[in-house]
């Protein structure tokens, strides 16, 4: 199949998937068997789409001019592929572990959630394949769109706050100051597309404060990436059911605003103008901050899902970090992070979604004993967080260790220690978690009956055990990525060590 087949075949999976979720809506085995057609189609889209890229043929189609100088235009290259590699792979996992769930927990309006699940990925495909700002801007408001259902899932006064929440965050945003730097962009270099190097390397009249100031509406215009003090709607969302948790923190919606972060870096300032601009070091600033203090509320929090909402919120800004940096290998620890929290935080929220399905508990302090009822659940959960502590041999290690080397190279001091800082906190908020599931309920008392005979559905278990297994073996893959990644990273050689040697 050609590049440009490939790359249509990409974007219009998902919307036929969704029309068939809603054609077989009456009858809910084929419903479900549709989606998990339409996921697995759309990962096999994806790897051929990275194969080619890798072989030095990335595809790229334009589909013409919405108006004069704004091309709908698609443009793979390496950092685009792995997203969509990412967001494709773990929606056919998520799709298995939703089924279990929705099911088990009886949940109303599944067509409606299958579909609104089927656009999200077509908004997160159309992010990762984007040739430009513009192309880029159109589908990071259809995510947002599309997703706003989701968030609103359960219909009650909370879901429907959260959800507006989540709207109006994301859309004041992208509107009020992502839209304002594309167009000013645009007027500077005569231009939206990526370019490597940087765009804005050819923008006539480009002064320090300009790039500043433009740096700025950049980092906070990109709503999705959670940099405080814009990270409110992320926690507010916890009111979606846990499949739509795991969309919102691992899959598509997060990792898509981060992954901006990193394209508007690398493709749009690049990394000479990066070290130039004033704002830089500012927005840097708040990233280390969002880091300590996410982590820090993420400790306060008993309610699981919103202790794993501040861990995201945390994890996030590593990439922002990375990315700040200006380096190749700050960049290139940023990338790694997108597809190893992806996994690590995928898990979490699965596993907190079985316990729920089982027991319908939230609360971490009320989960004792529930390990030895539970075990493959927990023993999930404990993977999972030893990646995202990033202790070896689990991949969560390697974008600390980049990000560290990143800092290094630009001589930044504070940054590895915000790191260690960061990960004795994810020790402090994420291992009491398992531990406490092994301890006996307090005062002799007998551990809750499972509100549903048999405890968690088998997707619902199986679905976070097979992530959990993926945390190890991509610490072993690593070398691959990294090497297929480089090209992506400016024109620049990233130094990292990794297994197998220098790339």
């Amino acid at each position: 199949m050609s590049g440009e087949m490939l790359l249509i075949a990409a974007m219009l999976l998902p919307l036929l998937t969704c029309g068939g979720i809603y054609l077989a809506s009456r009858v809910p085995d084929l419903r479900e068997g549709v989606t998990l057609l339409g996921a697995a189609a759309l990962f096999v889209v994806a790897i051929m789409i990275a194969l080619k890229t890798a072989n030095g043929m990335p595809p790229e189609i334009s589909f013409g001019e919405a108006m004069p100088g704004l091309e709908f235009a698609l443009k793979v290259e390496p950092l685009g592929a792995m997203f969509a590699l990412v967001a494709s792979g773990l929606w056919v996992v998520n799709s298995f572990y939703s089924i279990g769930y929705m099911r088990g927990n009886r949940e109303r309006n599944q067509t409606r959630f299958y579909m609104c699940f089927a656009i999200a990925l077509f908004g997160a495909m159309g992010v990762a394949l984007a040739g430009n700002l513009f192309t880029l801007f159109v589908f990071y408001e259809i995510l947002t769109l599309s997703t706003y259902p989701l968030v609103a899932h359960k219909g009650d006064a909370k879901a429907q706050r959260g959800a507006r929440i989540y709207l109006m965050t994301l859309l004041g945003t992208s509107i009020g100051f992502l839209l304002v730097a594309i167009i000013w962009t645009g007027a500077l270099a005569g231009s939206l597309d990526f370019v490597p190097g940087g765009l804005l390397q050819q923008a006539e009249g480009l002064t320090p404060v300009v790039a500043s100031i433009l740096l700025l509406l950049f980092a906070f215009g990109i709503g999705k990436a959670a940099l405080m003090p814009f990270h409110f709607w992320l926690p507010n969302a916890m009111v979606a059911p846990t499949p739509v948790s795991a969309l919102l923190h691992a899959v598509a919606v997060v990792k898509a605003g981060v992954f901006t972060v990193l394209k508007v870096s690398i493709y749009i300032f690049g990394e000479d103008i990066l070290n130039e601009t004033a704002s830089r070091d500012f927005i840097l600033g708040v990233a280390c901050f969002t880091i300590i203090v996410a982590s820090l509320i993420a400790l306060t929090k008993d309610n699981l899902k919103a202790r794993l909402a501040y861990s995201t919120v945390a994890q996030l800004a590593y990439i922002t970090c990375g990315a700040m940096l200006a380096t190749s290998a700050g960049f290139m620890g940023g990338a790694l992070q997108i597809a190893a929290h992806a996994v690590g935080k995928i898990t979490l929220f699965m596993c907190a979604g079985a316990i729920y399905v089982a027991t319908g508990l939230t609360n971490i302090s009320d989960m004792r004993g529930l390990g030895k009822r539970m075990p493959l659940v927990f023993i999930a959960f404990f993977v999972a967080s030893l990646s995202i502590i990033g202790i070896p041999p689990l991949v969560g290690g390697w974008p600390k260790f980049a990000l560290m080397q990143g800092a290094t190279d630009a001589g930044i001091g504070y940054v590895p220690i915000v790191l260690i800082v960061s990960s004795l906190l994810n020790i402090a908020y994420l291992l009491p978690i398992p531990i406490l599931a092994l301890m006996a309920p307090r005062d002799g008392a007998e551990p809750k009956p499972f509100r549903r005979p048999g405890g968690a559905p088998m997707l619902t278990v199986a679905a976070p055990c097979f992530t959990a297994a993926l945390c190890f073996i991509m610490f072993f893959a690593v070398g691959p990525l990294s090497k297929f990644l480089t090209p992506a990273m400016a024109g620049q050689v990233a130094t990292v060590t990794v297994a197998g040697g220098p790339q």
